[in-house]
């Protein structure tokens, strides 16, 4: 059916791939042509909570008059984000708030990101598995044998919750916290 061995990809997955990255950019550029010449130098993805400002204050004429136009650009460019792992869709999702209000934002950000999510899902199992066969199979292989010989010594399911292995995952929550409780006593300091 196309395939030289169990992980390899084949045509039709390329070309779905493929089809789903062309389908990204083609909407984006029927909303891009859609919308009315002006100065798009503040069109980019939001990287501060100034950037958002400035970008809702530069929308919000365009979100009254051409609704349909800042939404389907809005969900396309947070689908294509979520569902390339591009950072910045926290960002987008604080402007959907910003732009359409909480209530409809939330909503927004909720369709978006599961949409996103099951692209990205999508993507990941087509094209995924033969992806990491062909690019690392000797680290894949290496892998698959520890997993196995770490699940051959489990007895019962008791086993993955032992007190190691929960003080193991709570010191780690602890380092990680530390230095943002800090931060945040020496900023009450400060004030």
């Amino acid at each position: 059916m196309g395939r030289d061995s169990k992980y390899s990809l084949s045509r039709w997955e390329a070309a779905a791939a493929a089809a789903v990255v062309a389908s990204f950019g083609l909407v984006l550029l029927a909303v891009y042509l859609s919308m009315p010449s002006s100065d798009y130098s503040f069109l980019k993805l939001p990287r501060t909570v100034e950037d958002i400002q400035d970008l809702r204050d530069n929308l919000e004429s365009y979100a009254s008059d051409y609704t349909i136009q800042v939404l389907v650009g809005y969900c396309t460019v947070y689908i294509f984000m979520q569902t390339f792992m591009i950072p910045g869709t926290i960002f987008m999702s604080l402007l959907a708030g910003a732009l359409f209000g909480v209530l409809r934002g939330v909503a927004l950000v909720v369709f978006a990101a599961t949409a996103g999510a099951s692209s990205c899902y999508f993507l990941s199992y087509l094209i995924g598995r033969p992806l990491v066969f062909s690019l690392w199979p000797d680290k894949l292989s290496f892998f698959q044998e520890q997993a196995g010989i770490a699940l051959g010594e489990l007895r019962s399911v008791a086993d993955l919750y032992d007190f190691q292995a929960i003080a193991t995952l709570f010191f780690i929550g602890i380092v990680s916290v530390t230095p943002t409780l800090i931060n945040k006593s020496q900023t009450v300091n400060d004030a």
